[in-house]
């Protein structure tokens, strides 16, 4: 599977929670005006995209649609999606020039940070790097161990001490060890709570002043993994996190299981921090470096064309009468005596065509049945289905498509 293949399909729920319900709604409308741009910012919001970074796009838009003097609906996506990637766009690489380099990773307990190590060692040694580890996480229970297996996958050496050990003294050892074994990069799995900034300050400030004594003037990434279905508390840890270390950029996993991948995008506008990998998988090589063009064209999907809407007529098998060939014709090509005569004409009459009047009452009755049952804290699990193809229903007038969107939310999220 290619590089973009991967992330087209990692962003899956998060392109049809974004730039699908986007498209339905922009089908909807046969002239760009106000009420566009109010359903535009609102489904962003919905997307995890924040509102400041809503109203941030919402405006780009208004000035490209101005400048370029477009009409047309249908080619907001396309400027919604240079859009996106002008405001993704930054620094997204590792600097690891010197050696050895050091990479810090910090990040809440349970968002993917052994498993990114783990990933992002076997991703440098697979690209000629000599990496080595050090686990420096002391205080969460069994993180040294669950480093200590990925080590051994991604066969890469592993520096630890006991649990509740002081983390600088790891860091310190693994350092040592890098440089008698001329290690290129040192990998440190460290802090993994919020619970007192003032812990953890001291905690990476003495760090720090050990890596500045060992290795002075080396290049140095301290990077921030982050869940990205959490959605916009994801975007809290980082607002949190960077107030108390200085984060040089994110690492979003878990981008394949969740709609909420839109929190890439305040992330890099309201806190200026770039994600330099995402992770869109599993596999040890799902965690993928980011590239804000492939992002946007794999959030949009853009490039993908449609499956053909028509099809050929069948050809007409003849068997000559004096031999074995068969001779394969079209029905053109078909004598007119060749044709079966026998034709099955169906004599069932068409069905009734359904009024927009008799379907907006249809949705508003499913609609009501499926609030009713919220309400009644009830399972809505035998709805869902229904409630997915009224969303792809594009005959919805925008009043019944905003409450499908709104109520997929509300079940989202309960």
């Amino acid at each position: 599977m290619s590089f973009f293949e991967k992330i087209r399909d990692g962003l899956k729920k998060t392109r049809d929670n974004i730039s699908g319900q986007i498209t339905q709604m922009v089908n909807s409308f046969t002239k760009i005006d106000e009420e566009l741009f109010e359903e535009l910012e609102e489904l962003l919001v919905m997307g995890d995209v924040g509102v400041e970074t809503s109203v941030f796009i919402t405006g780009e838009l208004r000035k490209k649609i101005k400048e370029k003097g477009i009409t047309d609906p249908s080619l907001i996506m396309s400027e919604l999606k240079e859009i996106v990637t002008e405001l993704l766009s930054g620094d997204d690489t590792l600097h690891l020039s010197t050696k050895p380099s050091v990479i810090l990773v910090i990040g809440v307990n349970g968002v993917g940070k052994t498993t990114t190590i783990g990933k992002l060692a076997a991703r440098l040694k697979a690209e000629g790097k000599s990496v080595i580890l050090g686990a420096a996480d002391t205080f969460r229970a069994a993180a040294i161990e669950q480093l200590e297996v990925w080590a051994q996958r991604a066969e890469v050496p592993i520096i630890k001490h006991g649990e509740g050990a002081d983390p600088a003294a790891v860091v310190f050892d693994t350092i040592s060890a890098a440089k008698a074994r001329g290690c290129d990069v040192v990998i440190c799995d460290t802090a993994g709570r919020l619970h007192n900034k003032k812990n953890l300050m001291d905690e990476l400030s003495k760090i720090s002043r050990i890596i500045d004594r060992e290795l002075p003037g080396c290049d140095r990434e301290t990077l921030l993994v982050l869940d990205a279905a959490t959605g916009q508390n994801a975007v809290n840890q980082a607002r949190e996190f960077q107030s108390a270390a200085g984060i040089t950029g994110i690492v979003l996993t878990k981008l394949d299981g969740t709609p909420k991948g839109g929190v890439v995008l305040p992330i890099k506008r309201e806190l200026g921090l770039s994600v330099k990998f995402i992770g869109v998988g599993e596999q040890v090589d799902d965690l993928q470096p980011f590239d804000a063009a492939a992002f946007a064209d794999a959030l949009f999907n853009l490039g993908e064309s449609a499956e053909p809407t028509t099809k050929e007529e069948p050809a007409v098998i003849l068997k000559e009468e004096t031999g074995e060939t068969e001779n394969t014709l079209t029905a053109e090509e078909a004598p007119a005596e060749a044709v079966p005569m026998e034709v099955e004409v169906s004599t069932k009459l068409p069905e009734k065509e359904e009024t927009p009047e008799e379907k907006h009452a249809r949705f508003r009755a499913f609609a009501e049945e499926l609030m009713a049952r919220l309400d009644r804290d009830e399972s809505v699990e035998e709805l869902l289905s229904e409630l997915t193809r009224w969303r792809d229903d594009r005959a919805l007038d925008r009043d019944d498509q905003r409450l499908v969107r709104n109520l997929l939310l509300t079940v989202e999220n309960r």
